[in-house]
């Protein structure tokens, strides 16, 4: 998908006119007015939590963070190559900027990660290092990590993704270098720096009963009865469209009957894109089964998004042709997934009402090889903050530049959402954008949907 962004003024001339009708989607400052997802979850005993990019904890992503989540979860500024890049040399900035945003805003923090076979620093995995080598560099890195944020945290993930699908312990600089007891001896360890923290077990393909969660399971039995310690698993939950597990609480219970609190930590719910309205209701029913089943074991401590907004999520970039996974779309607008989540917590289950705001798509010049076309949405009974069009080609038409908008094209399917200074349309007001687009043979009007 490309954006195509620029400032022009707007063409004028007027020669055919479709009005259509469209649907009202609430835009972020529309929800406000709702019980925000942080309180919804603390009267249900439960945490509700985000990852996040601290560069981005400004403007509309920072308001979102801080008002509708109880907990952060650092993305990659708490991962090893990120805070030690160069042996012995330490960057804490991004991770001491998330921390502190948290503090401000009276949310948890929760660490993220400590042991991982992947985004290490390439001064430790290409280095060659003897057994007890390997170990004192484990310990000083998680007791260093640790400590400098001891008291301020209220978990850590502390060891991520030991297992295979077939539930086999994975091969990895940690595991072929100290056997499976490497896991045992970071619980340790990240116990001594820091005993008020809750400690956990993360890894993802195990939020179902499979071979690989009861090899998880097996492993924190063994841990509890060693008398390791161990307070939680974590379940990423990094879930396909209509594929949300139908052993998940049975699962997120067996984990608690051990005696351990289970944690969703990374859930997102991925669809093909493009993504449609049947697709959006679909991944409002995934999210609520996620967060019913959580509700529904005492022991599950909360669930964390992995991004709250499709413009932050790693989706995209790793799943070809995915994406569409979070709560809020690219321009901060909720989707049906966040009033599900509201519905499962107890609030609000469905967007507000529908119909009192319209988008009519026109052409105002046309010649052999182009066109200008222009939007209006106007409002009639309601207001918007913010506004989205979608619209689908029928002949091939491309858009080459728009203004008064960032609009994306992919395939025939064209988005266009408010520039930072025309979102906001008072009821009784309007706002138009306008774009120039290429065209062979026919130029038929498409249906608009606003939303």
């Amino acid at each position: 998908m490309r954006s195509l962004r620029t400032g022009l003024s707007l063409g004028s001339v007027l020669t055919g006119i479709a009005a259509l009708g469209a649907l009202l989607v609430a835009a972020p400052a529309a929800h406000a007015a709702d019980t925000p997802l942080r309180d919804l979850a603390a009267a249900k005993g439960k945490v509700i939590g985000t990852a996040v990019t601290g560069s981005k904890l400004t403007g509309t992503y920072g308001d979102i963070a801080g008002a509708q989540f109880n907990s952060l979860t650092p993305g990659n500024a708490m991962k090893w190559e990120t805070v030690e890049p160069t042996r012995g040399t330490y960057n804490w900035a991004e991770a001491d900027q998330i921390v502190a945003f948290a503090q401000a805003h009276n949310q948890q923090v929760r660490g993220h990660t400590l042991v991982w076979h992947s985004q290490n620093p390439s001064w430790l995995t290409n280095g060659t290092w003897t057994s007890a080598q390997l170990s004192a560099l484990l310990q000083d890195h998680i007791s260093t990590e640790v400590t400098r944020y001891k008291g301020k945290l209220a978990a850590w993930d502390v060891v991520n993704e030991p297992f295979n699908e077939d539930g086999t312990y994975r091969s990895t600089l940690w595991y072929n270098g100290l056997g499976s007891d490497y896991i045992a001896q970071a619980l340790t360890w990240a116990h001594a720096a820091d005993p008020g923290a809750k400690l956990y077990i993360n890894d993802y393909n195990v939020e179902g009963v499979n071979a690989k969660s009861t090899a998880l399971y097996n492993l924190v039995k063994s841990l509890k009865e060693r008398g390791v310690p161990i307070d939680g698993v974590g379940l990423q939950a990094h879930l396909i469209l209509g594929q949300v597990p139908s052993t998940l609480q049975q699962n997120i219970q067996r984990f608690a009957d051990l005696g351990v609190d289970v944690a969703v930590t990374e859930l997102d719910i991925r669809m093909q894109l493009p993504s449609d309205s049947a697709k959006l209701t679909q991944q409002a029913a995934d999210y609520k089964a996620v967060f019913d089943a959580c509700v529904a074991v005492s022991r599950c401590y909360g669930v964390t998004v992995w991004g709250f907004t499709d413009s932050d999520s790693w989706i995209p970039d790793v799943f070809s042709g995915y994406g569409a996974a979070t709560p809020y779309d690219e321009s901060y607008v909720p989707k049906p997934a966040y009033y599900a989540i509201g519905g499962s917590l107890g609030g609000t289950s469905t967007p507000p009402p529908t119909g009192a705001c319209t988008a009519a798509y026109s052409v105002q010049s046309q010649w052999n090889t182009g066109f200008t076309g222009q939007v209006r949405i106007a409002c009639s009974g309601a207001a918007l903050s913010s506004w989205k069009v979608n619209w689908t080609y029928g002949a091939g038409q491309r858009i080459t530049q728009a203004w008064n908008a960032d609009c994306t094209q992919s395939g025939a399917a064209v988005t266009c959402a408010n520039a930072s200074y025309n979102g906001t349309v008072p009821n009784g007001g309007s706002v138009t954008f306008g774009f120039n687009a290429s065209w062979s043979g026919s130029n038929p009007l498409p249906t608009v949907t606003l939303g």
